[in-house]
């Protein structure tokens, strides 16, 4: 059996040459596992899988297949802050410190939840060397993070923060919420939703994962290469520290140990079904994942032009990633309202609110583009084609 033999699923039949383009990948040999998953209005549309969950291409993709996301992430822990926010329990505005006291030190003083999340408070890395083996400890890595000063005046230009994003969050949470935010993510959203999506997996589902693998060595796009360069040239920048400080980040994805830590940043796994439902209901404004008044202030453009850490052009919300249609690469369709976040290797989810989109794919063979992958962006072309009738 071929992997494009193995696409299975669901999709209506308007979506037809969706699921030709998705079969195209398999059928090129770009893909080795892979899902996509569509909403409209809240409905699905299309839900597909298919390939291999290994690159020995023995264990099939199935419906239930989970598959690290990393980035993609991002957009289910900035939904759990928000859902803080809408609760009273925290302000985008306060200090972080009042929260959590020991963050309140070396320069992070006035480092609010806003400043996170539009990726403008400076903490987008460690400065010192961190031991691999500490990635694992949470209360080790929150201590470096309470030790760490920023990298430039909180709130004077952004800066993506890659992985420290999850430490920053996810202590944050606990602090507010009294537990952590892959619990409260079960309990308040997946669970009612009926769908897989993690921060921390249990033992036991360990064989629903796929394996993460290496596509065939290409150069990636310009942005790519500039970052690339940038962290060979520049070993000890915030741009290096930031994505492979410590080491382990960039080696430790099919380890058990990533799999069962909670990382809101960079951890998460899930099924291209579970993200596309969120947007999917985020999409339509209906106020069942987040109330409409505070999902606009989320959507709205807090930061936008050449990003101080990925070195190009980044437009943010709060804690979404936002449209950039004119730049290659890097829109989720023609909409500059849409939002959601990418994933390092190719995954990527999103949603339209002017179409009422909901937009998933997932994979486990990691291609080398900094925003969005070619593989995603012919997908969305094809759903938006098909959308409108073309």
């Amino acid at each position: 059996m071929t992997a494009a033999d193995g696409v299975r699923g669901y999709h209506d039949l308007r979506f037809e040459s969706v699921r030709e383009a998705f079969v195209q990948l398999f059928s090129e040999d770009e893909e080795l596992g892979a899902a996509l998953a569509v909403t409209v209005a809240g409905e699905p549309v299309l839900d597909l899988w298919g390939g291999f969950m290994d690159k020995e291409r023995t264990e099939p993709w199935h419906h239930d297949t989970l598959v690290n996301v990393f980035s993609c992430g991002k957009g289910v822990a900035t939904l759990c802050m928000l859902r803080l926010v809408q609760e009273g329990l925290l302000s985008l505005d306060a200090p972080v410190a009042n929260y959590w006291p020991e963050f309140g030190q070396n320069g992070k003083e006035t480092i609010t939840l806003r400043q996170i999340l539009t990726h403008t408070a400076g903490v987008s890395a460690f400065h010192p060397r961190i031991p691999d083996e500490d990635l694992f400890d949470w209360p080790t890595m929150v201590a470096w993070v309470e030790q760490e000063s920023p990298w430039w005046e909180p709130g004077t230009r952004h800066g993506y923060a890659p992985i420290t994003f999850g430490w920053l969050l996810g202590e944050l949470f606990h602090r507010v919420a009294g537990e952590r935010m892959g619990h409260w993510l079960q309990r308040n959203i997946m669970a009612p939703m009926g769908e897989s999506f993690f921060f921390g997996i249990p033992d036991e589902d360990h064989g629903l994962i796929a394996r993460m693998t290496k596509g065939e060595p290409v150069r990636g796009d310009k942005a790519a290469q500039l970052l690339f360069k940038e962290m060979t040239g520049n070993p000890t920048g915030v741009t290096a520290r930031a994505f492979s400080n410590p080491m382990s980040v960039l080696t430790s994805a099919n380890r058990p140990e990533w799999r069962r830590m909670e990382l809101p940043s960079a951890n998460g796994h899930g099924t291209a079904r579970a993200l596309a439902n969120v947007y999917g209901q985020l999409s339509t404004g209906n106020g069942q994942l987040l109330d409409n008044q505070l999902l606009q202030e989320a959507i709205r453009e807090q930061v936008c032009g050449v990003d101080t850490v990925l070195k190009c052009s980044s437009r943010f919300g709060l804690g979404f990633m936002l449209s950039q249609p004119d730049h290659p690469l890097s829109g989720f369709g023609p909409s500059r309202h849409a939002f959601g976040h990418t994933g390092a290797g190719g995954s990527l989810a999103f949603a339209d609110i002017e179409r009422q989109i909901g937009f998933a794919f997932v994979t486990n063979r990691m291609g080398p583009y900094v925003l969005v992958d070619p593989r995603a962006e012919l997908l969305v072309n094809a759903v938006y084609r098909a959308f409108e009738g073309g």
